[in-house]
């Protein structure tokens, strides 16, 4: 016992020799474990590489002889301790693997998302969707009995596994172009009859986000909810001063169950990213990041509140006589809890009846909701990102209702009007211009053929814009398959936009099938984006860009006579600083130490093979010369430089130690 104690004991006092030394050596820092194995390898080769170097004691040479070959033992004990460091560092770079405490959550989140696995698997097998993850198809679907049962199915499998897989069916239910119908039409049940959570857990979330019991709140609350959803369940009230309203409430439990599919859902992603092709050119880890923050803004009804006040004060929404955003009332409203004004109607999705028991036009309906959302992308920036049938009431006096805005998306003016000018070369059916404009709207690579380019959108544009084609939801499969076709990314964004459209022409389809999107698209282009040539516009946006351009612009004179003057003098020059940033010279002074260490190394290691071949000399041992002796010395300085250039071509940047 008190050996294993000596041992622990001059291990750590030789580590803290080591450590300082083999870090100044390298030019860089290890973490603990590998510092304390090489100091424990140096300090295990360093007996017998002495006896080897010298015999066994006692020593019969001078002492400066001894001193000297110490000093060489000492270096070439620590140089397998370097050479350890180095080849740890080869094979296994700093931060590739996880510290202790990330292991510990890596390794609980790993058995969270294999029981998930298993959930999900189990709720397949239940619903009889077991063949169909394997890729198999069931004898005697393919009927139209078939499919409905298929249709149900995957529909109740989809609502038992959650909110995240409940939002992938409502997107589905819009998508018939790559679905069946009859499955499209059983998904659009999930929109707002998914399974509601017990009251009790309701009327607990809402006692502790309100503050209070709810007769204190509410002069009446109907226990039944009104509609239950993949996020949330909504609830007539009545305010104390007599208002109808309604109540969203947060379904229980949800939070941790869609981080958990939204990890299954970023790994997924990061999959198909490092595998194929298309997942790299379509940017599937930055969808998947863009449909993770989508999902956790739902998540916190406080952005929807604000969503709701910034789509209702908007031009498309404030300026229309069509469109409605339910008022809230911020004081019954927290992070899991809304309270707003009660619109009286009914889906849309479900509305055809009502439209033609009415009288009303339902392509009139249609155009007021596609200029709406086009005028929310294409002018105010702010858009609803997730327009299904199901956010969407047809309200008694032939008005839409706008509901839902915990998912919207955001547009910078610059991707605002680059979308206008797509809008307008596409009404003017200029593949040219749209060309341009799409260029600006996606993310581009270094190098493109835009000759092809231009044939592919001006033959998107014959195939799906000419006069008297019938629209169908292909056209955004096709402009999908052109941007991946010549590896354009696709920012969040703006997949968000191409998202929101793709859904709202199938929410106009349930109400209006023959509405013609490409007709709207050229009018919404003609009655609003063509405003910019107006010549109010005009002389508004010069007289913004002269305010702009005036400080400069009186300072050219004086700048042109000072250039003019030296010219006439002979003295003028132009400076050009080279590395004028600070990251280049880092850079560049690290690539010449680097450069530099190779050669001091390279020349060591020359003159230590000449040493050792130089015969003759003085004699330090019988068997060793001091020319051999120096030419060890420099070979291992040769070793260590060496090790420094190879540690810092391993080394990859930014990583931290372990």
């Amino acid at each position: 016992m008190d050996v294993v104690v000596l041992r622990l004991v001059n291990l750590v006092i030789f580590m803290m020799i080591f450590v300082p030394i083999s870090q100044r050596l390298l030019g860089v820092r290890f973490g603990l474990g590998r510092l304390a194995v090489g100091a424990l390898i140096t300090l295990s080769i360093s007996g017998p590489l002495a006896i080897a170097m010298i015999g066994t004691p006692p020593w019969t040479g001078s002492n400066g002889a001894a001193i000297a070959f110490m000093a060489l033992i000492v270096l070439c004990s620590m140089l397998a301790g370097l050479v350890f460091l180095v080849l740890a560092e080869a094979l296994v770079p700093t931060g590739s693997l996880p510290r202790a405490r990330d292991l510990r959550r890596d390794l609980s989140g790993r058995i969270a998302r294999t029981r998930r696995y298993l959930q999900i698997l189990r709720i397949a097998i239940k619903h009889g969707l077991g063949p169909y993850l394997r890729g198999r198809r069931r004898p005697g679907r393919e009927n139209a009995a078939g499919q409905a049962e298929l249709a149900r199915s995957l529909r109740l499998a989809l609502d038992e596994a959650g909110v995240t897989f409940v939002k992938l069916g409502q997107v589905l239910s819009t998508r018939s172009d790559i679905i069946p119908q009859s499955v499209a039409t059983e998904l659009s049940r999930l929109q707002d009859q998914v399974t509601p959570a017990p009251w009790p857990q309701i009327e607990e979330i809402l006692t502790e986000e309100l503050g209070a019991p709810l007769s204190q709140l509410y002069a009446a609350f109907d226990t039944e909810p009104l509609a239950a959803a993949s996020v949330a369940q909504v609830y007539t009230a009545r305010l104390t001063n007599g208002t109808d309203v309604v109540v969203k409430v947060q379904r229980p439990g949800i939070a941790g169950l869609v981080d958990r599919d939204l990890d299954i859902v970023r790994r997924l992603a990061r999959l198909l990213d490092r595998n194929t092709d298309w997942g790299r050119s379509m940017g599937v880890r930055a969808l998947a990041d863009g449909f993770a923050d989508a999902m956790r803004e739902e998540l916190d009804f406080t952005v929807e509140a604000g969503n709701m006040t910034t789509v209702a004060a908007g031009q498309s929404v404030a300026a229309s006589n069509d469109i409605v955003v339910p008022r809230l009332y911020p004081e019954r409203c927290t992070r899991r809890v809304l309270t707003m004004e009660r619109l009286d109607g009914i889906g849309l999705g479900n509305a055809g009846e009502a439209i033609a028991d009415r009288g009303l036009d339902p392509v009139r309906l249609g155009r007021a909701l596609f200029e709406c959302l086009l005028g929310q992308v294409a002018i105010d920036g702010v858009f609803h990102a997730d327009p299904h049938p199901g956010n969407f009431l047809l309200l008694t006096d032939g008005r839409i209702g706008m509901l839902d805005l915990g998912s919207v998306g955001r547009l910078d003016s610059a991707t605002r009007e680059a979308l206008q000018r797509f809008l307008l070369a596409i009404d003017h059916g200029d593949p040219v211009s749209a060309t341009d404009a799409l260029l600006e709207i996606v993310y581009r690579p270094d190098v493109i053929d835009e000759r092809a380019l231009e044939r592919s959108v001006g033959q998107f544009m014959t195939r799906h814009l000419a006069a008297g084609v019938t629209l169908g939801p292909a056209m955004f499969n096709d402009l999908f398959k052109i941007i991946t076709s010549h590896e354009l990314g696709v920012p969040p964004e703006v997949a968000a936009v191409f998202r929101a459209l793709a859904t709202v022409e199938g929410t106009i389809s349930r109400i209006s099938p023959s509405f013609d999107l490409v007709a709207a698209s050229r009018q919404f282009a003609s009655a609003h984006v063509t405003d910019r040539l107006a010549p109010d516009a005009l002389r508004r946006t010069a007289t913004e860009e002269l305010a702009t351009l005036l400080p400069m612009l009186r300072r050219l004179p004086r700048r042109i006579d000072r250039i003019a003057a030296a010219a006439e003098s002979g003295r003028l020059g132009v400076n050009v600083r080279l590395f004028a940033d600070e990251r280049d010279r880092r850079h560049f002074t690290g690539l010449l130490h680097q450069a530099l260490l190779a050669v001091l190394g390279a020349t060591a290691g020359i003159m230590a093979v000449l040493l050792l071949g130089t015969p003759g000399g003085p004699k330090v041992t019988d068997s060793m010369t001091l020319f051999q002796l120096f030419g060890y010395n420099l070979l291992v300085i040769c070793a260590v430089l060496v090790l420094r250039v190879l540690v810092l071509i391993f080394r990859l940047p930014g990583h931290r130690a372990t």
